[in-house]
């Protein structure tokens, strides 16, 4: 006798509508259902392995779940000092604890640990975030490094065949010297993986102290004139185009919507602090200065816009 196959579940997963929506991460969105906080069509859920269909009422304490908000993606200068996360059990202060209230709740695409500064990109759609972390996707992040000690240039050049330190495997890491300062140096490091302190790590593996970090591109973004603490968002009509190039199917398989750039806000009541203006709007955002100058992609895009439309920089025709 023939078994006959066994149907896939539809709908998505809890955690991915959650996290779809804007309100909280994957991971923050299984304690909320082991704290019995999220309902569907009215039933309080105790298990993450629930899946959600088009219809269905998601509630999480009581409040329906917002519609979510079209994707969107930000550049942010991290300084150093700050923890990438939500929540430090140390009491640091957080990356979020100083981004303007007037943001939507957003998560970050990999991290930049305490000590390190640089480019961190932030995103709304928890989908997103995952794709343009993995290797797969292709985006190298590159990297200024200061480090203290003799640094051997046959020794770089070896890390483009990937290293062993401790038993953990990296990948090809392209390392470049770029100019000396008596006992410290300064290089150029250039990666795929971007696995926790990998730069650091590899570096104190050839006995090298790293002692300033700067993250200057993820991908094709770069942190251009950005200055510390200031967050720039990338226009819609870029971020589409980078989409694009990921590929459909990687998208659909981390759970981003094709669609979703072009999705629409209502995103009222779920602020973690009282807006005091548009969402996501705010005077750094809408600066088209330093700022909006500082990814060449960008620069592409609102160049193809000015010819388009007449307009010029300085004024209109």
């Amino acid at each position: 006798m023939t078994k006959e196959p066994v149907k896939a579940a539809k709908g998505e997963r809890i955690a991915k509508v959650l996290a779809r929506a804007g309100v909280c991460s994957r991971r923050e969105a299984e304690r909320w259902i082991g704290d019995g906080r999220v309902a569907v069509d009215g039933e309080v859920l105790t298990s993450p392995a629930r899946n959600v269909v088009p219809g269905q009422t998601v509630t999480v304490d009581g409040k329906p779940l917002p519609q979510a908000d079209r994707t969107r993606l930000w550049r942010y200068h991290k300084p150093t000092g700050l923890v990438t996360t939500n929540r430090d059990p140390q009491g640091r202060p957080t990356v979020f604890d100083r981004l303007d209230p007037r943001l939507p709740r957003v998560m970050s695409v990999g991290r930049l640990d305490l000590n390190s500064e640089g480019l961190l990109l932030l995103t709304n759609d928890g989908g997103l975030a995952r794709i343009l972390e993995l290797p797969s996707t292709g985006w190298t992040r590159r990297y200024r490094v200061r480090v203290f000690g003799s640094v051997n240039e046959d020794r770089l050049g070896e890390l483009e065949k990937g290293v062993t330190v401790s038993g953990i495997r990296y990948g090809p890491i392209r390392a470049r010297l770029d100019r000396r300062q008596g006992r410290n140096a300064w290089l150029s490091v250039s990666l795929q993986e971007g696995r926790t302190r990998e730069v650091r790590t590899v570096m104190e593996h050839m006995g090298l102290t790293v002692n300033r970090l700067i993250r200057v591109a993820y991908g094709p973004f770069q942190i251009g004139r950005l200055e510390r603490g200031e967050v720039a968002e990338v226009p819609p009509k870029t971020l589409r185009e980078q989409l694009e190039r990921i590929g459909g199917e990687k998208r659909k398989a981390a759970g981003e919507d094709e669609s979703s750039p072009e999705r629409k806000p209502p995103r009222a009541g779920w602020a973690k602090k009282k807006d005091t203006g548009k969402p996501g709007r705010n005077k750094k955002t809408r600066k088209t200065g330093k700022a909006g100058m500082a990814s060449k992609t960008e620069q592409t895009s609102r160049a193809g816009r000015t010819r388009k439309t007449g307009k010029t920089r300085t004024g209109r025709k």
